[in-house]
């Protein structure tokens, strides 16, 4: 059985075929009465996002897929891109439609390059259906897609810095604004979309924007894809509605007796026991789709100490308060493993972190703090209760 139920029911090119018919305006209000969020963990509304490309005046303008799935804990979209290309692809191309794009670039992991092949071969098959190229299926679309190669930086999951690194430079995030809708790849309007949210474009052009809403909550419409891994039964990519409780997702995989669950990655929130009452919507808890749950026997530390130096080693060392403090956020741990840490520094670090998510330029130096701070609201006792070393 296929971990993508929804998607495995839709019928080849129907969301195209639809789309064909559909004039600009219309495939874009589709989308926006959908109710769809950018799956790939900042949930802003694809409809809008469209509709600002759409606008914008240009000879020439982009849609990118954004297929750098470098968050810790998340493997769905490898999975869709594994058993479900045609859907991104089409996704792509009734997007190129809507905002008056001939080009899309599929913008791919460094670490998936096994996938290329694959790809290619999906690419070729449908240009050979006339489903990419000039005259789509008869029609005046033209739109094509090409594959770019990653180089394994995790900071390119930020849309400014891929668009950097497809222009040939190095990957950091850009001043903003302007925005990529107006100022994009090449200088020119562009759209930045996660592979989630492609292919669920392409099924709610198929099935109708009252079929996406009848699932999820009135802020968060529609279903999620979820990697689920850590400390359960039955780890792997589940399909759930959003606003689904933590409680009902964890005996769902078999995680039941967890202590916390690490939702959104190294870059969410850690949820503790208490809190597992709580919604996974935009609403209430954002997430990507990463779920990390924590047995009674995890380590908080080790945890924190693990994704701490991962975003120090990520860190594009742009901006201050990234570049340093997660260093310095990193060098509180290792005090607080050793039991060294004193309630006033780690009351200062906590103050650090919070000035991290205000003060740094992009998502990445945002959003790493987040584990930190949420650990250290829920688990603080487990944390300062450590033996001094001498060491």
């Amino acid at each position: 059985m296929s971990p993508l139920p929804t998607f495995s029911t839709m019928t080849p090119e129907a969301g195209l075929k639809k789309a064909l018919s559909m004039g600009r305006p219309d495939i874009i209000e589709e989308i926006r009465s959908s109710g769809l969020k950018g799956r790939g963990g900042a949930g802003f509304p694809t409809g809008m996002k469209w509709n600002f490309a759409a606008a914008a005046r240009a000879d020439e303008k982009f849609v990118i897929c954004n297929a750098d799935e470098g968050e810790p804990g998340t493997f769905k979209d490898r999975v869709i891109l594994q058993e479900h290309a045609d859907l991104v692809f089409e996704g792509m191309t009734l997007a190129g439609k809507a905002i008056g794009a001939k080009e899309g670039i599929l913008f791919l992991r460094g670490e998936y390059t096994y996938l290329r092949p694959h790809l290619d071969a999906v690419l070729a098959r449908r240009r050979e259906q006339r489903l990419l190229g000039r005259n789509i299926l008869g029609t005046d679309l033209e739109f094509e897609i090409r594959i770019f190669m990653g180089a394994g930086a995790y900071i390119c999951g930020e849309e400014t810095a891929l668009i950097e690194a497809l222009e040939g430079f190095r990957g950091e995030p850009r001043n903003r604004p302007p925005f990529p809708v107006n100022t994009g790849f090449l200088g020119r309007p562009s759209i930045v979309n996660n592979v989630e949210t492609l292919a669920s474009a392409a099924c709610i052009l198929q099935k109708g924007a009252a079929w996406w809403k009848a699932r999820g909550t009135e802020k968060s419409t529609g279903f999620k894809l979820f990697s689920v891994s850590g400390d359960c039964g039955k780890p792997g990519v589940y399909e759930f509605p959003m606003g689904i409780t933590v409680a009902q997702l964890l005996e769902e995989v078999g995680g039941e007796g967890a202590k916390a669950v690490q939702v959104g990655g190294a870059s969410g929130q850690c949820v503790p026991a208490s809190q597992f009452e709580r919604a996974i919507a935009f609403e209430d808890i954002p997430t990507g789709g990463s779920i990390i749950v924590l047995g009674p026997q995890r380590d908080m530390l080790d945890m924190l100490h693990n994704f701490m130096d991962f975003f120090v080693d990520e860190s594009c060392g742009q901006c201050t308060p990234c570049r340093i403090g997660n260093t310095k956020l990193l060098e509180g741990i290792e005090l607080l493993k050793a039991g060294r840490c004193s309630m006033a520094y780690l009351q200062e670090l906590c103050a650090l972190g919070e000035t991290m998510q205000i003060a740094s330029k992009c998502g990445l130096g945002q959003s790493s703090p987040s584990a930190f701070l949420s650990v250290v609201k829920h688990f603080r006792e487990e944390i300062m209760g450590r033996t001094p070393s001498h060491v």
